[in-house]
């Protein structure tokens, strides 16, 4: 398995099969190294409504009859723009071809605002728990801390954790090293920062917090393998 960080939350998820992206949100990022037009992809999973992350799924699935996994409510509006949306919710799992996916709790917002500035509620935030060939990887999404996270660490062995440091919309570098150490993640990678400037951080310095050798800062483009 083959994991890339692609600025702000999106992470690419590469299995003997398939090529998942989780929250692709590309066009308008100015922290990916990407081109949504070269992108291409087999599922795209969703942690929650809010256009940093739904980003380009849209005409990503369009594009690349991609199947697109999200909360129910956001999967329900995805499913009127014609994309192939499977609904989930929190708590749920389900075993699909390509891997196991079970959503988890986030403490965040979730809804869409459209071009009549109107703000349409998109389901519950969520984390994701990926499962495949013998990994587990975990994304919180954009989230708060919250002490769940404990659970979520004694129940999966989770070779990977991507949390959010920003702060000011997420968990911010001293709550995301206490989940680091609550979720008992081998790797710890940084996501959620630096993509505007109210969410400006050093992530070496998120690392510094960590137990030696979790923390693992990669650059947009970097990838690791498992």
């Amino acid at each position: 398995m083959k994991l890339t960080y692609h600025g702000h939350s999106v992470v690419k998820i590469e299995t003997n099969r398939k090529t998942i992206f989780i929250d692709p949100f590309i066009t308008g990022n100015g922290a990916t190294d990407l081109n949504a037009d070269d992108v291409k992809v087999d599922v795209i999973l969703l942690t929650h409504g809010h256009s940093d992350h739904v980003g380009d799924t849209i005409p990503l699935a369009l594009r690349n009859n991609a199947l697109v996994v999200a909360p129910f409510e956001l999967a329900t509006y995805l499913s009127w723009q014609g994309v192939n949306a499977h609904p989930m919710h929190i708590g749920g799992a389900h075993q699909f071809e390509f891997g196991k996916v079970k959503l988890t709790q986030a403490f965040h917002g979730s809804s869409y605002i459209d071009e009549n500035k109107q703000i349409i509620y998109t389901g519950m935030p969520c984390g994701i728990l990926f499962y495949a060939e013998g990994k587990t990887i975990y994304h919180a999404g954009d989230t708060a801390l919250f002490s769940d996270m404990k659970l979520i660490g004694e129940r999966n062995e989770i070779d990977v954790a991507f949390l959010p440091i920003g702060d000011n919309f997420t968990m911010g570098p001293e709550d995301a090293a206490l989940a680091a150490d609550w979720l008992r993640a081998k790797t710890v990678v940084p996501i959620h920062y630096n993509t505007f400037p109210v969410i400006e951080q050093n992530p070496h310095q998120f690392v510094s917090l960590l137990k030696e050798g979790v923390g693992k800062v990669l650059q947009p483009g970097e990838s690791m393998e498992l």
